[in-house]
């Protein structure tokens, strides 16, 4: 158990200062018993590691046939999602021998040189595309981008991998971001950890003093915040 992929990757966040517990609030307003900070992966080390779990979960998709086995390309929305297309495609070579490209949005489009709104591999008709992005919160990015990609190119848009689902409602529906975006998109969305195995985790992995990063009364604030606003 502690060698699963979401234990792996919860320590990863703790040890990365990137997951923090206790009582945050959210730019929804609403407030929080965790706390992500992508930001946090500010180093070679930490954003290679990242991009090797993105990696793994990818081949571990392959590998149960809920990915392709052909993905042409890796797109990361600008501006977050840059390094994780870049790191998870060196990863899928060093790790399994497997040559993707990567490719991502610019803000603004480049109206000298080269010019265009995208960098990287260019896009053509008929690509596998498999976007990555960190934590999802209402799909914003993700329906940003599809216009996008297809303005370039008649792409298949294989999936989503995400590092975290928060397995929380939209302000809209009774559906998480997750369930949501693949619904409307027709394309699978797959986390490396959703927020339940984190807590999880989290109950099990002893921080520098010996004790669960998350006590009892996290716990219990992090079972009500999941009640009250969860998928």
């Amino acid at each position: 158990m502690f060698d699963s992929l979401d234990h792996r990757f919860t320590k990863f966040l703790l040890e990365s200062n990137a997951l923090k517990f206790g009582d945050f609030t959210l730019k929804s307003g609403r407030r929080s018993p965790y706390f992500i900070n992508a930001g946090a992966f500010d180093d070679g080390r930490k954003i290679a590691t990242l991009g090797a779990f993105y990696a793994e979960k990818i081949q571990t998709e392959i590998d149960d046939e809920r990915l392709p086995a052909r993905i042409d390309t890796i797109f990361g929305p600008a501006y977050k999602g840059i390094p994780l297309a870049v790191a998870t495609s060196i990863a899928l070579e060093l790790n399994y021998g497997v040559t993707v490209g990567y490719t991502f949005d610019r803000k603004e489009k480049k109206d000298h040189g080269d010019g265009g709104t995208m960098v990287g591999k260019p896009l053509e008709d008929g690509m596998n595309v498999l976007l990555v992005d960190d934590v999802m919160t209402a799909g914003t990015a993700v329906r940003e981008v599809v216009p996008k990609l297809k303005e370039q190119a008649d792409v298949n848009i294989v999936g989503l991998v995400l590092s975290v689902d928060r397995m929380e409602k939209t302000k809209d529906s009774d559906l998480s971001a997750v369930q949501d975006v693949s619904r409307e998109f027709g394309f699978p969305v797959f986390a490396i950890a959703n927020v339940r195995e984190i807590f999880a985790a989290g109950r099990e992995l002893p921080d520098d003093k010996g004790k669960p990063y998350v006590s009892d009364e996290i716990a219990k604030a992090a079972e009500e915040y999941l009640t009250r606003y969860g998928a």
